[in-house]
């Protein structure tokens, strides 16, 4: 069994975290809900922050369920947003959630999830049964969300439907009795109501968890297909594998918590080896490898990052390079000392300098750490400016 630490890594928030341990304790398998609406036929690695959690459930022996809201996409949810966010149509809605089904099953496991469509129960609402709901909540209530709130105080129209929305989706806790219910921090507000709907139900209020919006590939504005900032997870392996390298080092290390299944422990123990020297591109490539495999297929990784070194060379690198071998001891070599061995600074001072600069390079990736320790094994080209290169080998001592 996962730790409680271990299964809400990375999360924003774990509302009544007591009732939490509570229920794990209880040995008994828990009703793990993630809704989503089917509002564009593919998802992006920011989806998957959610999807993960709930893998992470599965692994410790509870039932994920992936909601489908193809009833609750023909509503339209502006959580986030200060305008009304336009319905889809039912052909959308079907599209998009079959593609859904089928992009999940590369992160779920199929044995241990259900799908359901909130259509199951609300296709058979009367509008009388619509209006009883209604009935549970008001409209003080509802204009404590923060984008009513806004945008009831600024004049801006806020149509009848809306107000059904978190009333809806909170419906949808009490349609599945789930244990646990997930979703971004722009969805606590419904969240919350899923738990009041329930209590009024006679069930016992799930427990609430909500994940951060992922950064997209500029470091700055949350992943979205509109905002260009995204990374597929249909892309091709290649195109994949370049996006991810594209990150920030500093980013590298919210994906690693967030997307990554490695356990936390190996993690601080690639943080402890970027501290000793190791270059941080190594370790982004390991990201890129798990990312691509998990989409794409074992090994599939691993070929896009050959092909990434590839394509670097051949666009920036001239052909005759120099060769140098050199020996080297447990302790490995200093990036500066590799620098001036190759010829390419006159000193250690001056390739600090350079480092400094921006202008060293090793297989296309910018070095900014000063400290990089280049062990045994390692082969690759050091760049200095745009015209100064050479490939070295370093062999065990």
């Amino acid at each position: 069994m996962s730790s409680i630490e271990e299964l809400t890594r990375g999360a924003a928030e774990v509302i009544q975290s007591e009732e939490l341990a509570e229920r794990l304790a209880g040995g008994q398998p828990l009703r793990v809900k993630v809704g989503f609406d089917p509002t564009a036929p593919d998802l992006h690695l920011g989806h998957t922050v959610i999807i993960n959690a709930m893998r992470r459930f599965q692994d410790a022996g509870h039932v994920a369920i992936f909601l489908i809201g193809d009833f609750t996409g023909m509503i339209g949810d502006p959580t986030g947003k200060n305008v009304t966010r336009k319905p889809l149509s039912e052909d959308d809605i079907r599209a998009n959630a079959k593609t859904y089904a089928e992009q999940v099953f590369k992160i779920l496991d199929r044995s241990a999830t259900e799908v359901r469509f909130n259509s199951e129960w609300f296709g058979q609402m009367s509008a009388a049964d619509m209006i009883r709901l209604a009935a549970n909540h008001t409209v003080a209530r509802m204009l404590e969300r923060d984008d009513f709130d806004k945008r009831y105080g600024t004049g801006q129209p806020i149509a009848i439907h809306e107000f059904l929305y978190p009333l809806v989706q909170g419906h949808d806790s009490v349609a599945l009795k789930s244990d646990i219910e997930m979703g971004g921090t722009d969805q606590k507000f419904n969240l919350l109501v899923g738990r009041q709907l329930q209590a009024q139900a006679g069930q016992k209020p799930q427990v609430i968890i909500t994940w951060p919006l992922l950064e997209g590939t500029d470091g700055v504005q949350k992943m979205s297909k509109s905002l260009g900032n995204y990374i597929g997870i249909t892309d091709p392996a290649d195109e994949m594998f370049g996006k991810l390298m594209s990150i920030s080092d500093e980013l590298m290390w919210r994906y690693f918590e967030l997307l990554s299944f490695r356990p936390t422990t190996d993690i601080e123990g690639l943080k402890r080896a970027i501290a000793e020297g190791r270059n941080p591109r190594d370790i982004k490539f390991e990201l890129g490898i798990e990312i691509v495999d998990r989409f794409h297929g074992a090994g599939t990784g691993q070929g896009a990052r050959d092909n990434f070194i590839a394509q670097f060379r051949q666009g920036e690198m001239p052909d005759d390079i120099p060769e140098k071998s050199l020996p080297v001891g447990s302790e490995g070599l200093g990036v500066a000392a590799a620098l001036t061995a190759c010829g390419l600074t006159a000193s250690n001072s001056e390739a600090f300098r350079m480092i400094k600069a921006g202008a060293v390079k090793i297989d296309g990736e910018r070095v900014d750490n000063r400290g990089l320790v280049l062990e045994a094994g390692f082969a690759g080209v050091l760049q200095v400016g745009k015209r100064k290169f050479a490939r070295l080998l370093l062999k065990a001592d």
